[in-house]
């Protein structure tokens, strides 16, 4: 009996020893390749709903709004839709102005002129009007006069011509200073110039101006404003750019140009002065032009190389027209170095005329005396102002009644 147990146990671990090697092996087959060992992510709960007690934001009292006032979101263009772009605009078409007439343009400007030149004529009018004019009084009258630049031949000419009448006038009433005074200072300036611009040349060929003068004197933007000048008086106007040394001179002579209706012949910026004022010579002619304006560089009186260049703009020019008006620019407020500048001008080229910028920011008018003088030659145009229009015909019975004021 014993025996049969004792078999029957052996036969119960024989058969548990077979399955777990069969199952054992079934395992490894199923079981993939040994790899490194992985983190396992930790999972986070999703937050729970706050329970009483917990810390929840305070509800905000916001008005309600209607499903009418809530805005619909704007569709955005797909990226596989074409985006259609819109044609530039094209730029406005640059108005035409019409020039302020020149005629009586000086008059009208009076008030400018007198503000900052009148400290010369109401200085002169306080000196004379002394009881007793002594030999102080009369240095005084010359000091006032050289301050303001009239220059030292004319300034003694008018004292000497002042004297001699005052002492045959006697007693002097302020209305009596006056007259002799204006009448004095007409002399002075000179009403015996021809002052007109000459723009007519009496041939077939348009009237031809040369406007120079050195450096920061408003050379172009003088050549400008005579284009208005003329524009108002009834002329048609070709500029010619031959000023290419200065950075962007021929861009602000073609916008002047443009708001009046002339046309600009330029060429590359430091090209050949001589072959643009050529050119602009000859196109002006082709057009019928009744003007041909010429702005050349702002050269330096001391550099005899550049005014050699001028003559050769001259001589180029020439050879399809004679030149008609050479017009000098200086700066009133350069006073007698702008006589030095004046006189080197007119070794190069025949100066015919001058034209006096800035003349409203100086009480020193006497530059009109002086540089006509030195040159012979008259002032024709002065500047009165930054405006477009405050280029004026000189007038000398304008201007002196300016010095003296009301």
């Amino acid at each position: 009996m014993e025996i049969v147990i004792l078999a029957v146990v052996i036969a119960v671990v024989v058969v548990g020893a077979i399955g777990g090697l069969v199952v054992g092996s079934r395992k490894k087959k199923q079981l993939p390749e040994a790899k490194a060992p992985s983190v396992t992510p930790t999972i986070t709960a999703p937050p729970t709903e706050p329970h009483v007690g917990d810390e929840a934001e305070t509800p905000r009292d916001e008005p309600r709004r209607t499903i009418e006032e809530v805005d619909l979101p704007v569709a955005e263009p797909s990226a596989s839709a074409p985006v259609v772009e819109e044609a530039p605009a094209a730029p406005p078409a640059l108005e035409i102005e019409t020039p302020e007439p020149t005629a009586g343009r000086l008059v009208r400007l009076r008030a400018r002129l007198s503000r900052s030149q009148n400290a010369l004529g109401q200085g002169l009018l306080t000196l004379l009007s002394r009881e007793h004019l002594d030999e102080d009084t009369w240095e005084e009258i010359e000091d006032t006069l050289l301050t303001a630049d009239v220059g030292v031949a004319p300034t003694q000419e008018l004292v000497e011509r002042l004297r001699e009448r005052v002492k045959v006038l006697g007693t002097r009433t302020p209305e009596e200073l006056r007259a002799l005074l204006r009448e004095e200072l007409l002399q002075l300036v000179g009403t015996d110039f021809d002052r007109a611009v000459k723009t007519e040349s009496g041939l077939e060929t348009p009237g031809i101006v040369m406007v120079v003068g050195v450096n920061g004197t408003g050379k172009t933007t003088t050549t400008g404003k005579l284009a208005r000048v003329l524009v108002a008086d009834g002329r048609s106007v070709v500029l010619g750019a031959a000023d290419t040394f200065r950075a962007a001179a021929a861009d602000q002579l073609q916008t002047w140009g443009e708001r009046v209706g002339a046309r600009t012949v330029r060429g590359p910026e430091g090209g050949d002065p001589a072959s643009i004022a050529f050119d602009a010579v000859k196109e002006g002619i082709a057009e019928g032009a009744d003007v041909v304006l010429i702005d050349t560089a702002g050269r330096l009186h001391t550099k005899t190389g550049l005014m050699d260049e001028l003559g050769k703009v001259k001589r180029v020019v020439e050879k399809h027209a004679p030149l008609d008006e050479v017009l000098l620019v200086l700066d009133a407020t350069t006073g007698q170095n702008g006589l030095v500048q004046a006189r080197v001008f007119a070794e190069v080229v025949d100066i015919t005329g001058i034209v006096l910028t800035k003349l409203d920011g100086t009480a020193k008018g006497g530059i009109v005396v002086a540089v006509q003088r030195e040159l012979g030659v008259p002032v024709k145009l002065v500047g009165l102002g930054e405006g477009a229009d405050d280029l004026a015909p000189f007038e000398p019975e304008a201007f002196v009644d300016a010095l003296l004021g009301d």
